[in-house]
């Protein structure tokens, strides 16, 4: 780990790392949508957080997203985790991704990212996040 991430893992002391997206490209666009309020809410398929998992988010728990070559970007905190059905994800929380504008341009994204990531099926489980953002680090640099 770098002097950089040490510093912010010292300050919370719970929090789990992660990146945002499969890409660079994608990585930095979540990271800006996030930064610019856009983006509220992620998701995962649930197959990628084995039983007990640490990286299964935690209403209340902080946690640090990061640049796609590892440094510190965010810190984000948890508001709700929900465990739905990728065809039973609502619009408003598709809106809340702030990645499309539509139920439809969302479901369309994510079944791609899902395709590259492990395999697609419209009734798979996805760990549905609702966060907040507690602090921009690049703010700090």
């Amino acid at each position: 780990m770098n002097a950089e991430l040490d510093r912010i893992i010292a300050r919370y002391p719970e929090a789990q790392t992660f990146k945002f997206g499969d890409s660079q490209t994608l990585c930095d666009e979540l990271l800006t949508l996030v930064r610019s309020g856009a983006k509220t809410a992620t998701c995962g398929a649930l197959r990628d957080f084995p039983e007990g998992s640490a990286d299964m988010p935690k209403p209340g728990r902080r946690d640090i997203a990061l640049e796609w070559d590892g440094r510190p970007a965010l810190v984000i905190e948890t508001a709700d985790v929900s465990i739905r059905r990728f065809c039973d994800v609502t619009e408003d929380f598709a809106l809340a991704e702030g990645e499309n504008d539509t139920l439809d341009g969302w479901r369309d994204g994510h079944r791609r990212y899902f395709e590259r990531n492990g395999g697609f099926d419209p009734k798979m489980e996805l760990v549905c996040e609702r966060f907040h953002l507690i602090e921009d680090l690049a703010a700090e640099g």
